[in-house]
């Protein structure tokens, strides 16, 4: 992987005078970068400069870009501990609870940097790759299949993230309107029902119906 603009300030070594939390201020400017331009278009010496500091004190911190991007990625959210809140109430409206769920933390000023700079260097970067099937594996969507104790909840829960994965990409990537501006609570009502589907119905069924409405003239 390439690291544009890597090597330059490695000369220079230093801390900002009065500095107090220079690392932390390193992967805040990170988290900017990534998020906006992804792995690849993110460079060393633009996430020093965001940071006020020499490119030389992110090799010292984080030893290389990639490590960086690792360390900064770092989603600080308990996937797994917010399931019971998806699961408890009504089972008809499991559906409209995850979205809810997964767009309040999408939506969370902190998050949402984070998982866009995710996305965006998934596609380019291995380490990206990697770190973004863990959430999917490990993540509300994946531990919300498994508690309800269905069938196929690797699929379940796939149809839900890839579902989803598509609503960030038009709604914060590319943010195409009307996606881009309609409200969270619209968004619920609109694709709960089939977030719901994924979750609890006979996936066998759904495709056995859904295929007999294509075949009616």
């Amino acid at each position: 992987m390439t690291d544009h603009g890597s090597d330059a300030g490695r000369g220079r070594t230093g801390r900002r005078p009065g500095a107090t939390d220079t690392r932390e201020d390193i992967l805040r400017a990170a988290r900017e970068a990534f998020g906006e331009r992804g792995y690849d278009g993110a460079t060393v010496r633009g996430v020093a400069e965001r940071a006020g500091v020499d490119a030389a004190l992110l090799y010292h911190y984080f030893g290389s870009k990639q490590r960086l991007f690792v360390a900064a990625m770092e989603i600080p959210y308990d996937w797994r501990a917010a399931v019971p809140r998806v699961v408890d109430g009504p089972r008809a409206l499991m559906g409209e609870r995850l979205i809810r769920l997964v767009l309040s933390v999408w939506e969370s000023p902190p998050v949402q940097p984070l998982l866009l700079g995710l996305i965006r260097s998934a596609v380019t970067d291995s380490v990206a790759a990697d770190m973004a099937r863990q959430l999917l594996t490990e993540g509300p969507f994946m531990a919300l299949a498994r508690s309800l104790g269905k069938p196929d909840a690797e699929l379940r829960a796939t149809l839900a993230a890839s579902h989803l994965m598509g609503v960030a990409m038009l709604r914060y990537i590319l943010r195409i309107e009307p996606m881009a501006s309609v409200d969270v609570e619209t968004l619920v009502s609109l694709i709960g029902p089939t977030m719901q589907r994924y979750l609890t119905e006979d996936l066998v069924e759904v495709a056995r119906r859904e295929r007999g409405v294509r075949a009616r003239p």
